[in-house]
Formats: structure tokens, C-alpha cells, sequence
């Protein structure tokens, strides 16, 4: 591990330019190489879970973007599905992020009516295929958080276990036709349930009853997306992307990449710097607290400038993929450790204000006893303290000197 010594107040030193300077024939590479990774995920949704879910899942498979997009696309012939388990649904949603954020930064290379038509549909697609594990996910903390505010040290472990069976049974068992929309989430048994408190076990049934309807309609309209006309045409131009891309001009293959990729990270500079805690300096938020705990359910008033953030950090770290010719989850040993720090700091606030949001919202059903209502106000304030903790690590991380692996 190399450290660089640069000055750790400068935030625009995240990561340095690339020793090539990257022209467009670089943006054309990356295109191709997500949208070949776009292509082989909808193969591989269609030949794991395609089929086996009613007609939406069935058309999916049966249109010629996801059985011939790929070939179509690369001239090659099928891919062979990579070890292990793969979660076709998340690889997609990765895919439509990568190129929807490369278009929006490097658009004036691009063609401007196919880069303005293609962006709202890769994030339509993106979002909707996210619903569903951000359902399940906010349903795991949130249970997750009422067994620990409970006092209750069985489920962690029990948690661990329930994770680890399911991987040794699939290793020995036959692989089952269970679509990749749907993630397995460990939940605690009625049993477990049973040694909390009264009020904690109700308002965790209570979320358990929301936010599973909440993800089984998003799971409906996945498989409703995936089926759909809209779909098709976005695979359709996916696969033509993977094989063309179309650049605006013949100049726009020589073109510099960085000033591009430099206005992408002097945008977040900027958001950074306005960051509430950022401009106090203090690892105690009280006016965020305030806000976080007020029964107003307006959204809190500072969480909207944190996920602008957190996307243009995305945006960044993807238009410094397109500079180093790669992914920058290490696949080239220059991932910035610093970026990958503030993402998850950054993840980890956005799943705790979504998951305050979720118990403020089933505190106010109406009937609820007032132990319950008890208990999911003890769970919104402990999600909201969450939220400030990972503002402070996210602080805490950006301030650091960049270090490069």
C-alpha cells in the first residue's frame, strides 16, 4: 500500500489523474463494456429465473433482447454463467446505474438526443428493480434494531446461522427456479419473537405486514417491468450500444476525458462543502437531531442534500472508472480507499433515514396500542442517531488523506 502526500484539507485530491490521458475511444470502451455486462445479466436472469414466474418473467426471456440481444450485440456466442451464485437482478441494476451516470457526465461527447432518450430509461429501470431489495433490506434493520433495543442477544447469532444454512444446502442440493427479484431475508421466528417486549413484538409485526406487502407489489412490478414493452426497447438499445457507440463526432474520439471527469468531482466538492456538519465541524448534529426527532413527517430537511451527495459521489467514482479503462473496486489495484469509505458511510445514511422514514410511518397507523407506538418512536430515534453516526464517519472518512491501494 503506497500513500500519496498530498494535502488531506484539499477534498478535490480524491484521486489523481490517470499517467494516460483517456480520449473518447476510452468512454467508448466502458459503454461497451457495460452494456455487454447489461446484456449477459438479462441472460442470465432469463435462464435462472425466466419461465417460472408467470408472464412477465416468460416474456422477458422470450423477446430477442434477452435471448439474442448479447450475440446481436458482441457477435459472440452464449456466456458461460460465472461460479457461484448470481444475483442477475442486482447486476442489471448495476449496469443501467454505470451507464445512466457515464452518460449524464460525459453527454457533451455523446450524441445529445440518443444520451437525453437513454438516461430517464436506464434510471427507470435501475430504480425499479431496486424497490424490492430496498424493501427487504430496510425490513432486516429494522427487526434487526428492535431485537437489539430489546436487549435480545439471540438473533444476531441466529441471524449468522440463518444465512449459513441456506448457502450449505445450496451447495449440495439441486438449484430451484427461484427468480433472482427476490432476495432471501432472514427474519426472526414467532418464537424469538416472543422474548421481546409486548409493544417491540407488535410494532415488529407490524413493519413485518407493511413492508412485506411493500415488496411484494415492488416485486410485481419488476417482473411487470422486465416483460414490458419499455424494457424491450431499452435492451434493444443496450445491445446496439454494446457494438456502436454513438459519439458525437469524429473529434469526440480524441477528445480529453478529464476536464469532464474533473467538473464531475468539483460537483461534489461543492455539495460536500455545503454539508451541514460538515460546515459546523462538530461531531454532534443538534439541529439534525431536533429536526429527526420532531413528529412532523415532512422529510427532514437536511437528508435531501446527504443523498445528492451520495449521488454524485457515484458519479464520481463512475467517471473515474472510464479514466482508468476500469471498475474501481479494485479489479485494477488503484481503488482510493478514502471513496470507498465515504460510499459506504453514505449507503449506510441513506438506509437509516429510509428506515426512520418506514417506523415513523407504521407509528402513525391508526388503532395501534400505545405500547407499540412506544416501541417504533424508540426505533425511529435510535434510526435517526444512526443517521447522524454515519454523517460523522462519512465526515470523518473525506477529511482523510487519499490512499491508494
Amino acid at each position: 500500500m503506497a500513500q500519496r502526500h498530498l494535502d488531506p484539507t484539499d477534498p478535490t485530491a480524491a484521486a489523481g489523474p490517470p499517467p494516460v490521458p483517456a480520449g473518447g475511444d476510452a468512454l467508448a470502451d466502458y459503454l461497451r463494456a457495460q452494456a455487454t455486462e447489461f446484456l449477459r445479466a438479462l441472460r442470465l436472469h432469463r435462464e435462472s429465473g425466466a419461465g417460472a414466474h408467470g408472464n412477465g418473467a416468460q416474456s422477458s426471456g422470450s423477446h430477442p433482447s434477452g435471448a439474442g440481444a448479447l450475440d446481436r450485440g458482441r457477435g459472440r456466442g452464449p456466456v458461460p454463467a460465472p461460479d457461484g451464485p448470481v444475483d442477475a437482478a442486482r447486476a442489471l441494476r448495476r449496469a443501467a446505474r454505470r451507464l445512466s451516470g457515464t452518460l449524464h457526465t460525459f453527454q457533451p461527447l455523446l450524441d445529445a438526443e440518443w444520451a437525453e432518450a437513454m438516461r430517464p430509461e436506464l434510471a427507470w429501470l435501475s430504480g425499479t428493480l431496486a424497490l424490492e431489495h430496498a424493501y427487504a433490506s430496510r425490513l432486516d434493520r429494522l427487526l434487526q434494531a428492535l431485537h437489539r433495543l430489546s436487549g435480545s442477544a439471540a438473533f444476531p447469532a441466529q441471524q449468522q446461522a440463518g444465512r449459513a444454512a441456506p448457502a450449505r444446502a445450496a451447495a449440495t442440493a439441486d438449484p430451484a427456479p427461484v427468480t433472482p427479484l427476490a432476495p432471501s431475508v432472514t427474519r426472526p421466528s414467532p418464537a424469538d419473537r416472543g422474548n421481546l417486549t409486548v409493544g417491540a413484538a407488535k410494532a415488529g409485526a407490524l413493519l413485518d405486514r407493511q413492508l412485506t406487502l411493500a415488496r411484494t407489489r415492488a416485486h410485481s412490478t419488476a417482473l411487470q417491468a422486465l416483460g414490458s414493452s419499455r424494457f424491450h426497447a431499452v435492451a434493444d438499445k443496450v445491445a446496439l450500444l454494446a457494438s456502436e457507440v454513438p459519439l458525437k463526432d469524429t473529434a469526440a474520439a480524441a477528445a480529453d476525458l478529464r476536464p469532464l471527469a474533473a467538473a464531475a468531482r468539483d460537483r461534489l466538492t461543492d455539495a460536500v462543502a455545503a454539508l451541514p456538519l460538515v460546515t459546523a465541524g462538530n461531531p454532534y448534529n443538534a439541529q439534525a437531531l431536533v429536526h429527526g426527532l420532531s413528529p412532523d413527517p415532512a422529510p427532514h430537511p437536511q437528508d435531501a442534500q446527504w443523498h445528492q451527495v451520495r449521488l454524485l459521489l457515484r458519479l464520481h467514482r463512475y467517471a473515474l472508472e472510464v479514466l482508468a479503462g476500469t471498475d474501481a473496486d479494485g479489479a485494477d489495484g488503484t481503488t482510493d480507499v478514502r471513496l470507498l469509505a465515504a460510499g459506504e458511510a453514505l449507503d449506510r445514511h441513506r438506509d437509516a433515514s429510509e428506515a426512520a422514514a418506514a417506523a415513523a410511518q407504521a407509528a402513525r397507523t391508526p388503532r395501534i396500542a400505545p405500547a407499540t407506538a412506544y416501541a417504533l418512536g424508540v426505533l425511529h430515534a435510535d434510526q435517526r442517531h444512526e443517521v447522524e453516526a454515519a454523517r460523522y464517519a462519512f465526515q470523518h472518512s473525506w477529511r482523510k488523506e487519499p490512499i491508494r491501494l
